[in-house]
């Protein structure tokens, strides 16, 4: 089955552009589009898109509370990929806090473009580490966050959920982590799935900006 995608962005252009692109690919199908995040509710309720690719400023409603409100009243909510013009923008980084599964730039490269709706598709990697560890050292409050300290102190991580942690943060796949722990891929999918259970995150996202914002990953 092809991984389906709502398009959310105020300027036709943008839309037509990344419709443009991903529907060149045999895996991946457009389901539908919006001008503004109030349309979102409806049509993912309609069209039970897989992902939906959400532009982070838009006049009526903008993608930070879209994100919010999906996660909010939608069950099984589809994965959230923010779209964005600037990168270092504290916007982004309030939209991954909301619950946003990663982000993308409107100037990336069409082969960017696909790998991002993929790879949010799957769950099983972060999505360019390295601008949400810049986002976090921005904007993070310096590992001084006290609800995700707390946060951090109720989970009681293992030593291993620790380290599986660490290893989320920079990007690395469940594979990848597999073989620097040197173990097998249901094992760090058991790990994985026991760090978002004990921090109370809904993804590798969310659980990478706790470590940041505790204070228990460094950013810089």
């Amino acid at each position: 089955m092809p991984v389906t995608v709502l398009l959310v962005d105020d300027e036709p252009l943008v839309r037509a552009g990344l419709r443009a692109v991903l529907e060149a690919q045999p895996d991946i199908e457009v389901a539908g589009e919006a001008a503004d995040g109030a349309a979102v509710i409806p049509l993912v309720r309609r069209l039970r898109p897989d992902v939906v690719a959400l532009d982070v400023r838009m006049p009526l409603l903008d993608g930070i509370e879209a994100t919010r409100a999906l996660l909010r009243t939608v069950a099984d909510p589809p994965k959230i990929l923010v779209v964005t013009t600037f990168e270092n923008d504290e916007y982004v980084y309030e939209a991954l806090r909301a619950g946003a599964d990663g982000f993308l730039l409107k100037r990336a490269r069409p082969a960017e473009i696909v790998h991002a709706v993929r790879l949010i598709a799957e769950g099983e990697s972060l999505l360019f580490p390295a601008s949400v560890r810049q986002l976090a050292a921005e904007y993070g409050e310096g590992g001084g966050n006290r609800a995700a300290r707390a946060a951090l102190e109720r989970a009681r991580l293992t030593g291993r959920e620790g380290e599986v942690l660490r290893l989320m943060a920079r990007g690395l796949s469940n594979a990848e982590i597999a073989a620097r722990l040197v173990v097998g891929t249901e094992t760090v999918k058991s790990h994985v799935s026991a760090v978002l259970a004990k921090l109370g995150a809904r993804d590798r996202t969310q659980a990478v900006i706790t470590a940041y914002e505790s204070g228990y990953v460094a950013p810089g």
